[in-house]
């Protein structure tokens, strides 16, 4: 009886990144921010132009972040499983994930670069030889009349995936809170932390009490924490 031969399969490592899917006007934002928030207190008499940033600063100070559960952003997030497995444990939230029981990966299989492995390093190799090794058989599987969503089961935690993420902006803070400090796992970092700071740049005050800190002893040198004012 003759053996089945299988082509090889091409398995591509990448790292991982992040689109901001809206276009985001931070002091439009805020504009608006500030409208629904002096209902409460019936006090828009004393909307002027600059009023904006301290009114919101001062809801934040005081604890008062209801309001900025008005405005959300979304974020097109590409990394790995395992990333996703903590992010989706996030509320209130809306996601929208590639689906494994869906999306045939023979032929040509992305993994995600995990930044504790230097390249070329044995552990990196055993890494690359694992992954390469559940590709292979995931193709063997699904050449066997696997369907996906069967042949996904030998797929690691490395896989790429995407997921687009939707947090209002209280939400958000508290994400920032929890997947950036400095005990949050390395790759949640990696994602998190330029994600952070993009943030700071385009909307004023909301993350200002955020401070981005960098300790060399760890695999991913950043990390942030909320200052309380």
């Amino acid at each position: 009886m003759k053996t089945k031969k299988f082509k090889p399969v091409l398995i591509k490592v990448i790292k991982p990144s992040f689109k901001i899917e809206d276009q985001i006007d931070g002091l439009k934002i805020l504009r608006q921010l500030e409208r629904y928030g002096r209902v409460s207190h019936q006090s828009e008499g004393k909307i002027t132009k600059q009023s904006a940033p301290l009114f919101i600063k001062k809801l934040i100070n005081w604890g008062h972040e209801s309001v900025l559960e008005h405005e959300k952003i979304t974020v097109r997030i590409i990394c790995d499983r395992g990333v996703t497995h903590e992010l989706v444990r996030h509320r209130i939230a809306a996601y929208t994930q590639e689906s494994t029981r869906y999306c045939n990966y023979s032929g040509k299989i992305h993994f995600i670069k995990p930044l504790f492995f230097i390249k070329d390093s044995k552990a990196y190799r055993l890494w690359y030889k694992s992954c390469k090794k559940a590709a292979q058989i995931y193709s063997q599987l699904i050449k066997e009349g696997a369907t996906p969503e069967e042949a996904r089961s030998v797929l690691p935690n490395s896989l790429k995936t995407e997921i687009i993420v939707t947090y209002n902006l209280r939400q958000w803070r508290h994400v920032f809170e929890m997947r950036t400090q400095k005990t949050a796992h390395p790759q949640m970092r990696e994602i998190m932390i330029p994600l952070l700071q993009e943030f700071k740049k385009r909307i004023p005050v909301i993350f200002d009490d955020f401070e981005i800190k960098k300790d060399k002893n760890l695999s991913y040198p950043y990390y942030a924490l909320k200052i309380k004012s």
